[in-house]
This record gives structure tokens, sequence and C-alpha cells, in this order.
């Protein structure tokens, strides 16, 4: 609630290729994830960074999990040193093929 007692709005979150959970309840994770990459495909985005952190692992394996589900998923893995080490997941989005 904000200080006059109302719940705050929707949060805006930049669709830029970079999804940063840290900001979000794990419970959010699950509805977030999807319709954060079904917007980078709507935009031409195929390669995504989900930021989870290191800590416990659990929320990587949350985020595993979701992927792995995820028909628009062609592939994932931990991000290399340049990208977060396996503090973050490295997602490659499935592209429509062109019309023949």
């Amino acid at each position: 609630m904000t200080d006059s007692g109302e719940e705050p709005g929707p949060v805006e979150i930049p669709i830029n290729g970079v999804l940063d959970l840290h900001t979000f309840q794990p419970r959010e994770v699950k509805e977030l994830l999807p319709d954060y990459l079904q917007e980078c495909m709507k935009r031409g985005i195929f390669t995504v960074r989900v930021v989870h952190g290191k800590g416990s692992g659990m929320l990587r394996e949350t985020v595993h999990s979701i992927l792995s589900r995820l028909s628009c998923v062609e592939s994932y893995r931990l991000g290399g040193d340049e990208a977060g080490g396996w503090g973050a997941t490295l997602v490659t989005l499935k592209q429509a093929d062109p019309p023949a």
C-alpha cells in the first residue's frame, strides 16, 4: 500500500531483453516470465537474459522449470562470466519461419 492507503498500480517493465527478477516476489515469476518472453518475441527480441541472482538457487530452479515447459523457448543456459555467471540465465526464443 502507498502512504495514502491505496494499492500501488502496475509496474512498467522495460522490454529490452533483460528481465531482472530482484524486484519481484517469487510467486509473481510464474506469470511474469512467460508474459515477458511473449512481449520480447512480439518486439523481435529473441535472446533474453533473466537475472535471478545466485542466492540459494530456488529462484533459478523456478525459472528453469518454467522455461522447460514453454513452447516458445528454443534453449536456455546459465550466463557466462560476461552475462552474470550462474546468477543469470540466457534464453534463446524460437523465431517463426519466414513465409515460403
